[in-house]
């Protein structure tokens, strides 16, 4: 790089930004959800640096980073909503991240978000299904129909294996094998992985493939290689599976909010609750760390709890004077 080259992007933080999300993709592989709340986070970060006057990577400060997280704690981005502080503790990662990758290019001598430090959040336990819930979810899908069996096919697949609801609409149709009982998938990181499925879900699938995926595919003006497929013939969306799920939720009366993620919050506690291990349940997610799938088995202890607290006799006895009787 020559030094006019240099020199350019240490005066434009708007080329600098998209520099690092074009690293982000090409060397990084992140997924482009991911790309894009990178995206979305540092053009917070610019609006708020350039209301401040400040252009320039190199004139970024330790204040600037601070207030511009306290702004975030602080403001309302619509009215009567504010940030949560989950979003403010990713936000300050996208912003860590980029003076990090400014160091590294020898762009900026220093950084300024350094010595301010990652926010650590306390991670919520996953809002499972119990078994029961999901039973009534699935039986509430009718039993005939090119929609139903589609959408059967679809929840079933999404509970016997766990995945993400953008992993499951990326499925193309030779992505199942239907004599192995697995389907093969590409997770965060672009990362392959092939998860079994179980005897219900297989018979799901196999009604789907064999049945109405060709009537769906005859809609379609080109060759679409989706697995599942709306009226239309082109590939269901995220959005489409979250209606499809919302509806048959309702039919089932369950009143809680379900999302496409319960269903995988739900494959992992059952399993973890059946005496799955750990590891195990990690490789099926496709999680690259452990401490990640470690959530499950706290969401475990709780219910234990639970049940310990209502049904046995003294978990909650009475607190009586000692030497006194009523």
């Amino acid at each position: 790089m020559s030094s006019s080259e240099a020199h350019a992007p240490a005066t434009d933080l708007s080329r600098l930004i998209d520099r690092f999300l074009d690293h982000l993709a090409v060397e990084r592989g992140v997924a482009p959800n991911t790309k894009n709340a990178y995206a979305r986070d540092l053009r917070l970060y610019h609006a708020y640096l350039a209301g401040q006057d400040v252009v320039r990577a190199r004139d970024i400060r330790e204040q600037d980073v601070s207030e511009f997280i306290g702004s975030l704690r602080e403001q309302e981005y619509v009215p009567g909503r504010r940030y949560s502080a989950a979003t403010v503790a990713r936000v300050l990662a996208a912003v860590r991240g980029l003076h990090r990758y400014l160091m590294r290019e020898g762009i900026v001598e220093s950084d300024p978000a350094e010595p301010i430090g990652a926010m650590r959040i306390p991670r919520a336990l996953p809002k499972a299904l119990s078994v029961e819930e999901v039973d009534a979810l699935l039986a509430a899908v009718p039993a005939d129909g090119i929609g139903a069996i589609r959408d059967r096919a679809m929840l079933e697949l999404l509970y016997a294996s766990g995945l993400r609801i953008s992993e499951l609409t990326s499925l193309d149709v030779d992505d199942v094998d239907l004599e192995r009982a697995s389907v093969r998938c590409i997770g965060k990181g672009s990362k392959e992985r092939v998860v079994p499925i179980g005897r219900t879900a297989l018979d799901a699938l196999r009604a789907y493939i064999r049945h109405v995926r060709p009537e769906l595919a005859r809609r379609s003006k080109a060759r679409e290689h989706a697995l599942f497929m709306n009226q239309r013939g082109t590939r269901l969306t995220r959005q489409g599976c979250w209606k499809l799920l919302k509806r048959h939720a309702a039919r089932a009366m369950l009143t809680r909010r379900i999302s496409p993620h319960t269903l995988r919050h739900s494959f992992a506690t059952h399993l973890i609750d059946g005496g799955a291990e750990v590891r195990v349940v990690q490789e099926l997610l496709g999680h690259a760390s452990v401490s990640t799938t470690q959530v499950y088995t706290l969401t475990s202890q709780q219910r234990l709890r639970e049940i310990y607290d209502t049904f046995h006799p003294r978990a909650k006895a009475r607190t009586t004077t000692p030497g006194r009787t009523d």
